[in-house]
């Protein structure tokens, strides 16, 4: 893969004023999804970024899962889904947490992490960190390490590393 056609793969993020509410600038990976090549590239930047040396990858509802069932599949590695409430049958954890434009609930399901996996944590968007803050939480909460966070595109303006101390962050592309 060539930064090229990363980069070229980055460009077809589409923006969305407005949405979900007045004042957000929406990034929709939709079309990066749907180009065979483009997805590809993304999803071979990603095992770049987390490294060989993690034992799972964590999905964060819903785009997050898309990127890690890929990235597990072409690593042989096990994909840990982190849910929106009501969606499990058995919860292992809860966080309740700050978005950009309200509050959110994730749970994490009964066994899908263990005490000692290494995990990395995968999502589309990094934006003011509080859903890789509150992923890392439940991670950790059932004793997996979280060996770092790697996301298509980072919003730099929001300043979620400074929500996240201490944990690598890898994007794709920050804006």
């Amino acid at each position: 893969m060539t930064a090229t056609t990363l980069d070229a793969a980055l460009d077809l993020i589409a923006e969305i004023p407005d949405f979900p509410e007045p004042g957000v600038l929406f990034r929709d990976l939709t079309p990066l999804f749907g180009d065979a090549e483009a997805f590809a590239a993304v999803i071979e930047a990603l095992g770049a970024a987390v490294g060989y040396d993690v034992d799972r990858l964590v999905a964060v509802e819903a785009r997050g899962f898309v990127l890690a069932a890929a990235l597990g599949y072409a690593r042989r590695l096990g994909v840990a889904l982190v849910r929106k409430p009501g969606k499990l049958p058995n919860v292992a954890g809860r966080v309740d947490y700050a978005l950009e434009y309200g509050q959110a609930t994730l749970e994490l399901p009964v066994g899908s992490v263990h005490e000692g996996q290494r995990v990395a944590i995968v999502d589309d968007v990094l934006a003011t960190g509080g859903t890789v803050a509150a992923t890392a939480e439940l991670v950790r909460s059932a004793g997996a390490v979280v060996t770092g966070v790697a996301v298509v595109l980072e919003l730099a303006d929001l300043g979620a590393r400074e929500r996240l101390p201490g944990l690598p962050v890898h994007a794709l592309r920050t804006v």
